[in-house]
């Protein structure tokens, strides 16, 4: 798709839309518009049970259920599912292309499943994503042999959840990598890489008040496997450097401020 098309997409969006509006009608610079869109999001959207836009329910098998049952004998739950992302789905269009946005979306669905105590198949992400099996699982072995696991019902089954993308990325980025850095070598929008952040600093900040791993999930609308998945990158990554940018970005949230990729690639 042509940039010029991919930048029409862009503007149709309810994000830019809403930064369009603070910009033009409240005289609001683009950097701020879009840091009161990102709290807006944080403070609005939550995890009531409407859904978002670019979201749909589907019904997957639950995380424990068993293997070997038929379809109609495997326990189920309702799980939201963020099809399309708006601005950060759009970012890895112009940036990566179609078959990186698919995989980033593949990554993201089953992630989400996760979460919500659900996992999802092959065909599920197939049927979400309108394409074929057989392309799902090109891209799932694509994504596997760049380290990225894909937690699908096929994948977790005996072998646990495994270390997210999330979880890899919040390495990186402790490790020293900046939120560009990262978003080339993943292959995702900088704005997700800094959502991940963002949420991971918060976890920290939450754990050192001594709230439990539950109540940290609650509060911060995640799953408590991902807390403790965040968790343990924070005592695993203990070098000088990783907990001194660590601690500027503690020292923002306290603060009420913004947070920052770092020296190279800042937002």
């Amino acid at each position: 798709m042509e940039d010029q098309a991919i930048e029409r997409l862009q503007i149709k969006t309810a994000e830019q839309h809403f930064l369009s509006v603070l910009q033009n009608e409240f005289g609001k610079a683009p950097r701020i518009a879009q840091a009161l869109l990102e709290e807006a999001q944080v403070c609005l959207l939550g995890t009531g049970e409407d859904l978002r836009p670019g979201q749909m329910w589907v019904t997957l098998a639950k995380r424990k259920a068993g293997h070997g049952r038929g379809l109609a004998e495997t326990p189920t739950t309702q799980v939201a599912w963020t099809i399309d992302a708006g601005l950060e789905d759009r970012e890895v269009l112009r940036q990566h292309g179609h078959i990186a946005l698919r995989q980033a979306r593949i990554l993201r669905l089953a992630n989400e499943a996760l979460d919500q105590d659900a996992l999802a198949t092959q065909e599920d992400l197939a049927q979400a994503l309108q394409v074929s099996v057989r392309t799902i699982k090109r891209d799932c072995v694509q994504l596997e042999q760049g380290g990225v696991k894909v937690p699908t019902r096929g994948n977790v089954r005996g072998i646990g959840r495994g270390q997210t993308h999330k979880t890899q990325i919040v390495g990186a980025w402790l490790r020293g990598a900046t939120y560009d850095q990262i978003a080339q070598e993943a292959r995702h929008s900088s704005r997700s890489i800094q959502r991940y952040v963002q949420t991971f600093v918060r976890v920290v900040h939450l754990h050192r008040q001594g709230f439990p791993d539950e109540q940290i999930a609650m509060v911060l609308g995640i799953g408590v496997a991902l807390v403790r998945e965040y968790l343990a990158i924070y005592r695993a990554n203990d070098s000088a450097a990783s907990r001194g940018r660590l601690e500027e970005q503690l020292d923002r949230l306290v603060a009420g401020k913004p947070a920052v990729a770092g020296k190279k690639g800042a937002r």
